[in-house]
């Protein structure tokens, strides 16, 4: 078979790997450059690539294509495609074709790395035979060219769902659904959930389905009852109106009728010596104790590798400790509802960082979370009219800054011994920083030079 790969960063080139190990002809394009190490990996393979283009004329000769997640549906190249009835699928759907091992994967507009790094370090720290692949930045079709794992626990972010046809989770796992990349979507809630949902599309009797009972529109679109998979949904609550099979009590997390035949009785598990801030953590947590339940990790294992596990950078990250104000690092937070974690998931004081580019944000559901726990707001970007208009009504001190520099330097100043400054920006980098890893280590660098 002659494969087309479009897109040749980490998954395109994965695929492209995996599809010659598997004795296809591959052909790799990509409309921009090719950074230098994936292009030495492709000419070290033999692969024959382009870049800066894409070469509709031999495009158009594959027999089946493998879209790197972040184009567009509405890319020329993929209508051209679609008139010709080309077959498109993605990277994992790929993969899924050519390994025995046991996925479990991940998705959510919010919590999906955490989530899914949380779940790589339980099974690892009970000893299972483990690899981590997906939207954390490695390839799963690149894993399973050798396929040495027993398990894959993999992120997905709903571009990778969309162009999966027969891909087959073992586990899958929904943490919620809230509006993001809605332009990718015509706009409509409705299609980014379906979209998400189709990590369960494929299921059957013999895997498992692990999803937040608390998120609406979850509940609103995922039709349960017309699913042949093993359901456990969780909660941060003990709810009677729904079958749960997990939820908190105090720093307890319960797990109850965990599978058929297999736990019948209650389970707790302590989560007291977790290092996880938040609110949305607690949920990420849950999600995790019940994937690692299902492959058979004891309670103990279980309590023993969530005291060890630290979060990916930029995400709620404590980044030092200073004359008793503790510095957290929520780069990752580019949305609304991430920052609302954030803020609802601290208890002390806060002084608040916040501003970049605004996506559209509806500032709205922050008002009260921001009225009762944020002191001062010190905001960071080259527009911070929406932020004023918003906040400045309801917390008692708002600045604005320009550089990182700066705005840690006002919040320091602003705050007292058992503040917290947390940086949750709410918004984009793009304005001041390159990226959101780059804001974020800005910000841990100047709060470094701070202790000097």
């Amino acid at each position: 078979m002659h494969i087309v790969i479009l897109g040749a960063a980490e998954s395109g080139v994965g695929a492209a790997l995996l599809a010659q190990a598997k004795g296809h002809t591959v052909f790799v394009s990509d409309r921009g450059p090719i950074q230098p190490d994936y292009k030495q990996q492709l000419t070290e393979a033999g692969i024959e690539f382009e870049e800066n283009q894409h070469s509709l004329d031999k495009i158009l000769t594959a027999d089946e294509v493998v879209k790197s997640p972040g184009i567009p549906e509405k890319a020329p190249v993929i209508q051209a495609l679609r008139e010709k009835k080309t077959p498109i699928i993605s990277e994992i759907e790929l993969a899924g074709r050519y390994t025995r091992a046991r996925c479990i994967c991940i998705t959510g507009t919010n919590g999906k790395t955490t989530t899914t790094l949380l779940i790589h370090h339980l099974l690892k720290s009970a000893g299972l035979n483990v690899g981590l692949a997906g939207n954390v930045g490695y390839s799963l079709a690149e894993q399973v060219i050798e396929d040495k794992h027993d398990y894959y626990v993999v992120e997905l972010s709903s571009f990778q769902l969309d162009d999966t046809h027969d891909f087959q989770p073992w586990i899958a796992i929904l943490l919620n659904i809230t509006p993001d990349h809605l332009d990718r979507y015509g706009y409509s809630l409705e299609q980014y959930a379906q979209a998400k949902l189709r990590i369960v599309r494929n299921q059957d009797s013999s895997g498992t389905f692990i999803y937040n009972a608390d998120d609406e529109n979850i509940q609103r679109y995922f039709k349960s009852a017309l699913r042949p998979v093993h359901q456990m949904p969780f909660s941060l609550h003990h709810r009677p109106d729904i079958h749960l099979a997990a939820y908190y009590e105090t720093t307890d997390l319960m797990c109850v009728d965990m599978l058929p035949g297999y736990y019948s009785k209650t389970n707790k598990v302590s989560t007291a010596n977790s290092l996880l801030i938040g609110q949305h953590n607690r949920q990420n947590t849950l999600a995790a104790v019940l994937a690692a339940r299902v492959a058979g990790l004891e309670t103990a294992q279980i309590e023993a590798a969530l005291a060890t596990f630290h979060n990916a950078d930029h995400r709620l990250q404590s980044v030092g400790e200073i004359n008793g104000v503790r510095y957290i690092n929520d780069s990752k937070a580019t949305n609304v509802e991430a920052a609302w974690y954030a803020l609802d998931g601290i208890q002390q004081p806060i002084v608040w960082i916040a501003g970049g580019t605004d996506k559209g944000n509806d500032y709205s559901s922050l008002l009260n979370l921001a009225e009762h726990r944020v002191k001062a707001l010190v905001c960071l970007g080259v527009d911070n009219a929406k932020l004023r208009a918003t906040f400045d009504p309801i917390i008692p001190h708002v600045e604005e800054t320009q550089s990182m520099a700066d705005a840690v330097a006002r919040a320091t100043a602003l705050a007292a011994p058992g503040d917290v400054v947390l940086l949750s920006p709410c918004c984009a980098s793009f304005d001041l920083f390159k990226n959101y890893e780059d804001r974020g280590q800005q910000f841990a660098a100047a709060v470094g030079e701070l202790s000097k």
